[in-house]
């Protein structure tokens, strides 16, 4: 199990962060590099409890659908998606937010496992760690670009 890390502090109230995470037409922008779209179950507005979600998405050069429920939420601290369907041999996402004096603490626990065995962890090891942290962190860096009010 390969489990990734990330807080992001925002400058934004807890309930605009909160909605912002949970967006699918923000997610489709924030991961316009893969050509991300949603395709099946909630494909627009605020993911809610029991949701599912099917993504599409180029990763690696392969066209790819992974498909996922929101299995917990308690708005607007937290709520987590789970794998239903994909390459992942599992995969659970936890979205964590607290408030912090006028900013958010946004906290992402992203866990997964790899199939294939230890051709798929040496590849984990080498490459998808580090893709996958990227990926994440380059749609938190939308979120944030998003939800901050630019003070002039």
């Amino acid at each position: 199990m390969t489990t990734i890390y990330l807080v992001t502090e925002l400058e934004a109230d807890i309930y605009t962060c909160f909605d912002a995470a949970r967006a699918i037409d923000i997610h489709k922008l924030s991961t316009k590099q893969t050509n991300e779209i949603a395709i099946a179950g909630r494909t627009s507005g605020l993911c809610e409890l029991g949701d599912t979600i099917t993504w599409e998405a180029t990763h690696f050069g392969i066209r790819q659908q992974l498909t996922v429920e929101i299995t917990q939420l308690n708005r607007p601290y937290f709520f987590e998606d789970k794998m239903l369907k994909g390459a992942f041999k599992s995969m659970q996402h936890s979205h964590f937010f607290e408030e912090k004096d006028t900013k958010t603490i946004m906290t992402d626990k992203f866990e997964y496992e790899v199939p294939y065995s230890i051709a798929g962890k040496i590849f984990d090891a080498i490459i998808l760690k580090h893709y996958m942290t990227s990926f994440l962190i380059t749609r938190n860096q939308f979120i944030k670009s998003t939800v901050e009010v630019k003070r002039v």
